[in-house]
């Protein structure tokens, strides 16, 4: 018999940003978009809690005057995934407790997608995991379209900007997209943030890969849903229009 443990969220936030400065803040429907990461994301039934995690206090003060719970971290990390740590030591969570990396950019976040992620908790095995969804050989070409390939229990074996799996007898498809959300137990988040990135992660500029050559397994569930993130203030259009026709 397996018990499922409790689930909290954490909204990596920071205002700097090469492409696109400010991101967090960008007003959509009259709310800045870590507003709309956060309402939607406290929809899904298995999340405790839902905390914005930022190192700028323009960010800090409008999560506060707009009742969004918020932490304030260090401005040195790394990735999202160590202002995570940072954020789930501050909250004081439990050593058994699972924290899911909630991407800040993503405004129009499924909450299904959430519980798809943190259902393989269910097994007390499970230390990582993350999702993943079909997409076309075209899309797998390019490099900017990071994919997994997983064994039968879904254990991810790799992920790849490469086109991975390599069709050698040309009959193309098959290929998983992964998708940049991740729930870890909470041994395994503080296990991320003590080591040092790893020659396949340097590489293939994927902090995923360090985990992997660590010796722990990510988990790879597969979701029909789409995401729409807002890498660029191009993106916005597109999730305005979106949200304003749901």
């Amino acid at each position: 018999m397996s018990t499922f443990p409790e689930c909290h969220g954490i909204i990596p936030a920071r205002y700097e940003s090469s492409r696109f400065p400010g991101k967090p803040l960008v007003e959509i429907k009259g709310r800045p978009m870590f507003w709309h990461v956060h309402a939607r994301a406290s929809r899904c039934p298995q999340l405790g809690s839902v905390t914005l995690a930022t190192d700028d206090a323009r960010i800090f003060d409008a999560a506060r005057s707009l009742g969004v719970p918020v932490v304030m971290t260090g401005s040195h990390h790394q990735s999202g995934t160590d202002r995570v740590l940072e954020a789930a030591l501050a909250l004081g969570l439990s050593p058994e407790a699972v924290v899911v990396n909630i991407q800040g950019d993503e405004p129009c976040l499924e909450p299904a997608m959430l519980t798809e992620l943190l259902t393989p908790f269910s097994s007390p095995e499970v230390r990582v995991a993350t999702l993943a969804t079909p997409m076309s050989t075209a899309e797998a070409a390019s490099p900017d379209r990071v994919k997994v390939v997983r064994a039968r229990n879904g254990r991810a074996l790799y992920f790849s900007r490469a086109v991975v799996p390599f069709d050698r007898d040309a009959e193309p498809g098959g290929h998983l997209l992964h998708i940049g959300l991740y729930a870890f137990r909470m041994e395994a988040l503080r296990r991320f943030g003590q080591l040092e990135p790893s020659p396949l992660e340097l590489r293939e500029k994927l902090e995923q890969l360090r985990l992997l050559e660590d010796g722990v397994d990510i988990y790879v569930t597969e979701t029909r849903h789409a995401c729409h993130g807002v890498d660029r203030p191009e993106d916005l259009e597109k999730v305005k229009h979106i949200l304003e026709n749901e």
